[in-house]
């Protein structure tokens, strides 16, 4: 996806440009070719935010964050979650438009699904954001606020083999991959950037993945679903360990990598090097015991901080912050985005990482 982004972002810039839409220069910190931003609108005004199922901690901790900090900026809260799937959260932002929300914030379940109604939000006159997974295919998307998500697969690639590494000095290691839920349009980013450091290595034969699984489309996990993740995993274990060592596994995020442990737990087999991300409590405590091995943190408290930083700048006519211009396109424009930087967490750097968390510094002591 990373290397078809920046193909596709050639012609996408170009367009705009000929539109006359303004651009920065990626690390600029300010400017931005996304069309919120040009009009202020009342400091107590509707803010919709449409988030997807509850599928890990950090959509829990968004709701709430979202609800408080909006109220306490002064803006009126509309914070929804879709557990009904994508017609419910394609009801909900239609609804949300109808009330009048000035800023619609997407937590997509399905970034590919929703392009009607942010297409009727932007008609209405609201600034539409996409927060966390990108609005795909559609050019009524002002803003994304992420992590950097290529970069966070960048260093589940690298945790891994620094990992096995330290467990057997030399290869080759015998490992497994798993993605993501193929309908969120960051699994395969995640996937994207963890391949960038592991495909070379399976190249040159210091990586061996038994089962021969290595494409995206292979090692999908539907919904993001554990059980889903530990099925698979017991399929491969039975098919392709019964007296071979696993050394490693990729895993996309901490939900699977204990249901990745779970199954080889059950199996009889040592718990090889699994990665995660999102710094889940249960995660944590996993790390501090020696299983899992690594986590991502990309503490959710800042990445609802920025966007509704960004929320503020728009309602007083300004610029928001944005520090990629470049990185990612939708299939149909190169969205502005505000990344914030993930961080690689293992046992060693746990204490120092979740120092100011007030929940985990409990866990790291």
């Amino acid at each position: 996806m990373r290397s078809l982004t920046k193909v596709m972002a050639v012609s996408a810039i170009a367009a705009m440009a000929l539109a006359g839409c303004g651009r920065s220069d990626s690390g600029s910190g300010s400017g931005s070719s996304g069309s919120g931003g040009s009009d202020k609108f009342p400091k107590d005004a509707l803010i919709g935010v449409s988030l997807p199922q509850k599928t890990s901690e950090n959509w829990v901790l968004a709701e709430n964050l979202f609800k408080t900090d909006l109220a306490a900026a002064g803006f009126k809260a509309d914070v929804q979650f879709a557990n009904g799937g994508v017609t419910e959260q394609q009801n909900q932002i239609q609804s949300m438009v109808t009330k009048g929300a000035k800023v619609i914030v997407v937590g997509a379940i399905d970034g590919s699904q929703l392009g009607t109604q942010v297409k009727a939000a932007k008609d209405s006159g609201a600034t539409v954001i996409a927060y966390d997974r990108l609005l795909k295919n559609t050019d009524a998307v002002d803003y994304y606020v992420a992590y950097d998500n290529f970069k966070v697969g960048v260093l589940q690639g690298n945790a891994l083999l620094d990992g096995m590494k330290k467990k057997k000095a030399n290869g080759p290691y015998n490992i497994e991959l798993f993605a993501g839920s193929p309908d969120d349009a960051n699994a395969q980013v995640f996937f994207d950037g963890a391949m960038s450091v592991l495909k070379p290595k399976i190249d040159d034969g210091t990586l061996k993945v038994v089962s021969g699984q290595t494409s995206f489309n292979q090692v999908v996990t539907q919904g993001w679903k554990a059980e889903n993740a530990q099925k698979r995993m017991d399929t491969l274990l039975s098919a392709n360990y019964t007296s071979t060592a696993i050394d490693g596994v990729l895993s996309p995020n901490d939900t699977l990598a204990r249901a990745i442990i779970t199954s080889v737990k059950a199996a009889g087999k040592p718990v090889p090097i699994v990665t995660g991300q999102d710094s889940e409590v249960e995660s944590v405590k996993s790390i501090m015991a020696g299983e899992q091995y690594s986590t991502i943190n990309k503490d959710t408290r800042n990445l609802v901080k920025a966007t509704i930083e960004m929320i503020q700048a728009i309602q007083k006519g300004d610029q928001p912050k944005i520090n990629d211009t470049k990185s990612y396109n939708n299939g149909v424009k190169v969205v502005p985005a505000e990344l914030l930087p993930p961080l690689i967490v293992t046992k060693d750097n746990a204490k120092e990482a979740y120092a100011n968390d007030p929940t985990l510094s409990k866990i790291t002591g």
